[in-house]
């Protein structure tokens, strides 16, 4: 049987039948008394849950974290991976455990293939302090995150580090990392609330002013910002981390509120025009902000579209929602901060996300 022909099991399910049935009465036999964690978290579709059999090109299969203490991942840690190379099975469940890396610089990922020969594995062996460095720029890893701490890190990476699954964990610590980042706390929370609403605010009068401008492309394009700011938002107010974009969609259409705002949002993308365009994004914006006013963080505000002071573009007035939001700060770090938010409300590119300490760097900058 080639890879190819195995039935098709979720990623998660894959890792968790590596660990069971392969790494844990291998790691038992030779490493008798040897704690450890083992998780399948970090980069990977099949961690947030949206694998598809497409996934299988690269970069995906039987994968595994171990994390040991440093100082059993110091004596132990190079001996695993060994003993794992020699003897994992060839296949779990039919799928290759060795992964093929490729000759290209310009594609530098593994892809399952058979083997005759060691297992080039995809267990790789931590600690939890090192991983929490290295992905969130958080040292160490069972401090409680500073305010710059929580903006610096991006939404994607804590949502790696919170789902997925943890199969074992002896000493609880990789557990406590992950209940400490589950949700950001109360005042960061808010913050980021009113830099979301700021971001729309700043452009929600633009869709008609570019199409007066008879740049009906541009008001396009900006309605496609206003449209991902509010699927961002929409995540936010339903305390979920927000993924990269190629899962963003998917993971709005998980929220409570999606079947009822898609129309809209699918219409200011695909509108012929101005006015429908228009129309379709102040329907999201009555229902984002009713969604807002059915949160009880700040006074009830008026939901509903009107003019952009005397210009003829209907807009929310979503920066009266931003200072509603402001004025409950009470946290000396954000009260006095600037409504720029977290590390990916002012930057998307994806080479900055994935160096912590630049963004960290960048994040205390912003004062």
């Amino acid at each position: 049987m080639t890879h190819s022909d195995a039935r098709f099991i979720p990623g998660i399910e894959l890792s968790r039948a590596l660990y069971e049935e392969a790494v844990r009465p291998i790691l038992r036999e030779t490493f008798p008394g040897l704690r450890h964690a083992a998780a399948r978290i970090g980069g990977g579709s099949e961690v947030l849950g949206f694998d598809t059999p497409r996934s299988a090109d690269h970069e995906w299969g039987p994968r595994l974290e171990l994390f040991l203490t440093p100082a059993d991942r110091a004596e132990h840690g190079a001996h695993i991976h060994r003993v794992l190379r020699e003897r994992l099975p060839k296949h779990v469940r039919g799928w290759p455990t060795h992964f093929e890396e490729s000759a290209n610089p310009l594609d530098p990922v593994g892809r399952m293939r058979a083997t005759d020969g060691p297992v080039n594995h995809r267990v790789d062996v931590h600690t939890v302090d090192d991983w929490a460095a290295e992905r969130l720029g958080l040292r160490p890893a069972d401090a409680q995150p500073s305010v710059t701490e929580w903006l610096a890190m991006p939404q994607q990476r804590l949502l790696e580090t919170t789902a997925g699954t943890v199969f074992h964990d002896d000493h609880g610590t990789l557990t406590a990392l992950r209940r400490t980042l589950t949700w950001y706390p109360d005042q960061v929370w808010r913050y980021l609330l009113a830099c979301q609403w700021q971001r729309i605010s700043q452009e929600e009068a633009f869709v008609g002013r570019c199409a007066e401008s008879a740049d009906d492309l541009g008001s396009a394009l900006v309605a496609g910002r206003l449209v991902r700011d509010l699927m961002r938002l929409c995540l936010l107010l339903d305390r979920r981390y927000a993924p990269y974009g190629k899962w963003l969609g998917s993971a709005f259409g998980r929220l409570p509120a999606a079947r009822a705002l898609t129309p809209s949002l699918r219409g200011a993308l695909t509108a012929p025009d101005h006015p429908t365009r228009e129309c379709h994004l102040c329907d999201a914006y009555e229902a984002v902000a009713t969604l807002h006013n059915a949160t009880g963080l700040t006074p009830p505000l008026d939901p509903t579209r009107r003019p952009y002071h005397s210009r003829p573009f209907l807009v929310l007035h979503a920066e009266h929602f931003a200072q509603a939001l402001a004025r409950t700060l009470t946290h000396p770090a954000l009260r006095e901060r600037p409504l720029v938010g977290g590390v990916d409300q002012w930057a998307d590119s994806t080479d900055l996300l994935h160096r912590p300490l630049a963004v960290h760097a960048a994040t205390l900058a912003i004062q």
